[in-house]
């Protein structure tokens, strides 16, 4: 079913055009004593006008000199609901910028926005949303999604937020989970993407797919996924008509493989033919991928036994333009000749 797409229009009684906008440098020191002023409208018009500035990485930049950021987060616990999504739209653009990115992450807004979770408002827990998406994209920040403790509610949101947050909560989790995934394994994620991996949203099954994919990349990820019988499931995902889709599932699918227990379970669902589909066809975003995948398949007797009799389409990527894939193919090709 459709989903409204989230709004961030302001209520009437807020009118951006009567902001009083100062420029140049005193403009910035003259907006952050407005942010603290005890009147409810000038700290809404003062984060409008704030709004429009860091669209600027300079604004932005000497904003954070300013210590605008303790002003910010002091904000983000507001009554009111106005001031709550402006402040979360001002860090939201300010994480657009690298020096916002760094800024924002030294400043511990991450912990100080983990409030805004459960607000009311759509737009400011999308902002929220997008902010986290933001900063988990480098190392530090999503050392800090970890360390703030927002792994197990993240994944527990995937069950009842708006599909466009659960776009951004995926995005997160996929660069956290790469790091670290014993907290989210303990909160049921692969139960929870498993799931998500049927949803209609074609955005939703790719980056489910790619979250579980950064879960398989560690040993007990790969334990989780083949418990919860997540395998035939990315298998089904092969014939989505998405190529994103099917990029996103071969790569859970190789490296859920890995394991016997992966390999196994794939074999018992007829995994082969379907992977050698993409393989076959030439334009297939995830050939790559499914050469991998069908390769760890090959070191099983039977997978190699039925490989052998589809060895010249692995010979017919040897041509392929891309390096990775013609490597990859003689790489199968190895292993399906290989005998004991």
């Amino acid at each position: 079913m459709a989903q409204p797409r989230i709004s961030a229009y302001l209520p009437p009684d807020i009118d951006p055009t009567k902001a009083a906008l100062a420029f140049g440098r005193r403009a910035l020191p003259k907006l952050n004593e407005e942010l603290q002023s005890p009147e409810l409208l000038t700290q809404q018009r003062a984060l409008m006008a704030l709004c429009d500035l860091v669209h600027d990485p300079e604004k932005v930049y000497q904003a954070i000199a300013l210590g605008f950021l303790d002003s910010l987060k002091t904000l983000l616990v507001h009554q009111d609901q106005t001031v709550r999504q402006k402040t979360t739209e001002v860090l939201s653009i300010m994480a657009l910028h690298s020096i916002g990115r760094e800024g924002l992450i030294r400043s511990g807004v991450i912990s100080a926005l983990t409030g805004l979770l459960d607000d009311p408002v759509d737009v400011s827990r999308k902002n929220t949303h997008q902010i986290f998406d933001m900063l988990a994209k480098l190392p530090e920040g999503a050392g800090g999604v970890l360390q703030a403790g927002l792994i197990p509610p993240l994944v527990l949101k995937l069950k009842t937020e708006l599909d466009e947050i659960q776009e951004l909560i995926l995005g997160t989790l996929s660069n956290c989970l790469r790091v670290e995934v014993s907290e989210a394994l303990a909160a049921g994620a692969v139960t929870v993407l498993k799931e998500k991996l049927s949803h209609p949203s074609t955005a939703i099954r790719s980056k489910a797919a790619w979250v579980l994919l950064e879960i398989s990349s560690h040993a007990e990820g790969k334990i989780a996924v083949c418990k919860e019988e997540v395998i035939p499931v990315l298998l089904s995902l092969l014939e989505d008509t998405q190529p994103e889709v099917q990029v996103s599932s071969t790569g859970a699918l190789m490296f859920a493989l890995v394991t016997p227990q992966g390999r196994s379970s794939a074999m018992g669902a007829e995994a082969i033919p379907a992977l050698l589909t993409l393989v076959a066809e030439e334009t297939s975003k995830a050939r790559l991928n499914a050469i991998k995948a069908l390769t760890l398949l090959a070191e099983l007797p039977e997978g190699r036994q039925t490989l052998l009799d589809h060895r010249d389409t692995f010979q017919r990527c040897l041509d392929d333009p891309s390096e990775a894939v013609q490597r990859a193919a003689e790489i199968a090709i190895t292993v399906i000749d290989w005998k004991p």
